[in-house]
């Protein structure tokens, strides 16, 4: 996708439907049917969250329509529910994001590139998301909107009408909360949290240093909701995809989040998704093994920060070569396993074995370790079935997971996206060795099975 050029384009008027809830048939008691308009970000860490909500969603009964990038359509209707493309302007391929936006790859991860993703990849979009929401209102006058806290194209609904006069906004958290508190550092720093007033003023000195220097993406945040016809509310960098909706989900649980004291009470912790909606994969010949009697070693890239497999995979597998377990790297990359033993020297190590896709809600079950660059999803998933983690990312999100799951005892944090072999090394025989890490990772996983994420969106939206 290329950065928007043309802002100037009209906005169809706004249908803004009443929310409708139709009666249920006569011989059931259930809550009336919906009509639900889902969608996220094409990128699929977004879209795989929102993909189970609305499969969950059609299952039981309501019509769900997921809008989202075209690369996904197939996956959206293997699902069960109908897919409504984004349009050009505002799709892209998140496997090769540099391709999408020229410039990005000049810039090293850190503030610049983060300031170059809020414009181009979050912002820019803003106006066509919302022409696009808009314009599939008209034909399908939906009871709500469930969306990805990153399409802030969805805002304005909310902003432009007051409720009685529109869908319900619902705001869906794929990533550790955004949500500015006292009791945090601001988001994007990676600290973990300090008590007492000592903490209290570290996190005003953090905020306001950092609504200076935010200040010149707040204005062009602005100018971008300006044309929508709509003034975006003051506040910090993700306090208003977090207030604006009437409903704000979290998907995690307390105990791998920050405390807030002066969250809102629209926003809700409901504990985290199962994965692989639409996306059935064949178990490899070599599954045996993994349900065997060595310790299992899981690593992986994830789906997004996967273009440069020697930043993890590679040190990974050359810590454990040596070492009694069953290596499993998970490439997230249709040629994973190629270009793995390629950098490798074109032979793979015995104890490993490599993939391109494997459900991790079949791999997890029976890992020992998982060794991530820090996507939420994965780690979450890793810690529903009670798995410890080594974590090395330094991109997007990663360094806010990766602080998070040091900070609750499940697993280390290696501070950097390419660690050597033999830092690797050693923090997975330490997580093996030190049973506390299971131990909190079980205990956790405990936690994540309290919650019933689907029953708690199905229980809202039968609500409306």
């Amino acid at each position: 996708m290329s950065p928007v050029t043309n802002r100037t384009e009209e906005l169809p008027e706004n249908p803004c439907p009443r929310a409708r809830a139709r009666e249920a048939t006569a011989d059931t008691q259930e809550s009336p049917l919906s009509r639900i308009i889902t969608t996220a970000l094409p990128a699929h860490g977004h879209v795989s969250p929102l993909l189970a909500i609305s499969a969950d969603l059609a299952a039981r009964g309501h019509e769900v329509v997921l809008l989202g990038g075209s690369r996904f359509a197939e996956a959206v209707e293997r699902a069960g529910v109908r897919f409504a493309a984004l349009p050009a302007e505002a799709d892209f391929d998140d496997r090769d994001l540099d391709a999408s936006f020229p410039g990005r790859a000049k810039l090293a991860p850190g503030p610049e590139r983060i300031a170059f993703d809020v414009r181009h990849v979050f912002l820019d979009p803003v106006p066509h998301q919302y022409r696009a929401l808009l314009a599939l209102l008209a034909e399908f006058p939906a009871d709500a909107v469930i969306a990805d806290a990153f399409v802030q194209g969805a805002l304005p609904l909310a902003l432009a009408r007051p409720r009685a006069e529109r869908p319900a906004l619902i705001g869906v958290g794929i990533t550790p909360s955004m949500l500015p508190s006292a009791d945090t550092a601001p988001f994007g720093l990676a600290l973990p949290p300090l008590p007492g007033e000592a903490g209290r003023a570290r996190n005003r000195s953090l905020q306001e240093e950092m609504d200076r220097c935010g200040a010149p993406l707040q204005e062009y945040a602005e100018r971008v909701f300006a044309e929508t016809g709509v003034r975006l509310p003051a506040g910090p960098r993700g306090l208003v995809q977090v207030t604006v909706p009437d409903v704000f989900l979290q998907l995690t649980v307390p105990g791998f989040e920050y405390p807030r004291g002066d969250a809102p009470a629209s926003y809700r912790m409901i504990g985290a998704l199962p994965g692989n909606v639409g996306e059935e994969q064949p178990l490899p010949e070599w599954w045996d093994e993994v349900t065997g009697e060595r310790p299992v070693v899981v690593v992986t890239q994830g789906t997004l920060a996967n273009g440069d497999l020697g930043e993890l995979v590679v040190p990974t597998v050359r810590a454990l070569a040596d070492r009694d377990v069953l290596v499993v790297a998970a490439t997230a990359r249709p040629d994973g396993p190629q270009v793995l033993a390629g950098l490798l020297g074109g032979r793979l190590p015995d104890n490993v074995r490599a993939v391109g896709y494997l459900p991790f809600d079949r791999l997890l079950p029976h890992t020992d370790v998982l060794v991530s660059n820090g996507g939420y999803g994965g780690v979450q998933t890793a810690l529903r079935y009670g798995v410890p983690l080594v974590v090395a990312g330094a991109s997007e999100d990663k360094p806010e997971v990766a602080a998070r799951v040091q900070w609750v005892g499940v697993g280390l944090d290696l501070r950097t996206a390419r660690p050597e072999p033999d830092v690797v090394g050693r923090a997975v025989e330490q997580v093996l060795a030190e049973g506390r890490f299971r131990e909190r990772a079980r205990t956790l996983g405990a936690e994540f099975a309290e919650y019933r994420p689907f029953d708690t969106i199905a229980e809202l939206v039968g609500s409306l």
